[in-house]
């Protein structure tokens, strides 16, 4: 993988993938994006876990060996290893920071003797890590330039019988009302406007960038693979939100407080300042309306035999 920040689960295009779309310029503090991450997958957990079963009835193999391509702190990585007792599971990561947590995690989880890391670089960083029976990759393809070659490389990998699911698009987060009492109501849909905007720009300055209908089913199809479905798992924390929901909110919106700072307007940015402000009687750490209401959609087909 390229160094930008995942989703894994985590990529911030919308919180649960947790990608960091938008000014490139803001340098990435691992220690809190990985923080962020890592809530994530635990605020995800039920919901990939049902992914997990969708994708064991799907295999037409057992899984020996799977890869989470894009892994971030291992939170798939280690749900596959419960999911999947029998098989090695490598989380492959550009970024050192993010396998040291996925490891660390592992080690926490109890699966530290059937997990494995593999620093990479995507596309070219699949040479080396070999094949599986499942390979895994969330919010990871759309940030290569050629995202039909990435699935192509990604289903070289796969062994017959194998499945490749790629966890694209969904719905974005909701966390509060539309009208929240300070500001203009409709805040989130406006800051999900300016991320679709940064998106775009993000696609459009990749290297060997290729424009391409993202329909991820047909893309499956046409890297060979057979039985392309997709299905959408809904992640779904109702108010009021437990401590770490709630910390883990006020992190998303204080990253994008300040990634978003030059593209929102001066009434949207200080209703985001209020809601980050841990001493405010309306911001997420204190209302007693905030929710977590998002879904991500998972896109599998199978290798043939």
């Amino acid at each position: 993988m390229t160094r930008h920040p995942h989703t894994h689960d985590d990529h911030t295009h919308h919180p649960h993938g947790g990608h960091a779309h938008g000014d490139a310029s803001h340098a990435v503090d691992w220690a809190v994006f990985g923080t962020l991450l890592e809530k994530n997958a635990e605020l995800s957990t039920p919901a990939l876990e049902q992914t997990a079963e969708w994708l064991r009835g799907l295999l037409a193999v057992p899984v020996r060996r799977a890869l989470d391509v894009g892994s971030g702190p291992g939170g798939a990585t280690c749900l596959f290893a419960r999911a999947f007792p029998d098989a090695e599971v490598v989380a492959v990561d550009g970024t050192p920071e993010l396998l040291e947590r996925a490891h660390a995690r592992a080690e926490r989880l109890g699966v530290a003797d059937r997990v494995r890391t593999h620093l990479a670089e995507l596309p070219d960083g699949l040479a080396d890590v070999g094949e599986a029976d499942l390979i895994w990759s969330s919010k990871a393809v759309h940030h290569l330039g050629d995202q039909q070659g990435a699935l192509d490389g990604l289903a070289a990998a796969l062994r017959p019988g194998g499945v490749l699911a790629v966890s694209e698009g969904g719905l974005p987060l909701r966390a509060l009302p539309r009208d929240i009492g300070i500001g203009r109501p409709g805040l989130l849909a406006r800051i999900d406007a300016v991320q679709e905007e940064g998106f775009t720009e993000m696609r459009a300055e990749l290297p060997g960038t290729k424009e391409i209908v993202e329909d991820w089913p047909a893309m499956l199809g046409a890297a060979g693979l057979t039985g392309a479905r997709s299905r959408t798992f809904l992640v779904d924390h109702p108010a009021p939100l437990d401590a770490p929901a709630r910390e883990m909110l006020h992190i998303e919106l204080a990253r994008l407080h300040e990634r978003l700072a030059d593209r929102l307007d001066a009434t949207d940015r200080a209703t985001l300042g209020r809601l980050i402000d841990p001493d405010d009687e309306a911001g997420v750490l204190r209302r007693p309306d905030v929710f977590w209401l998002s879904a991500f959609t998972v896109h599998a087909a199978v290798k043939p035999r």
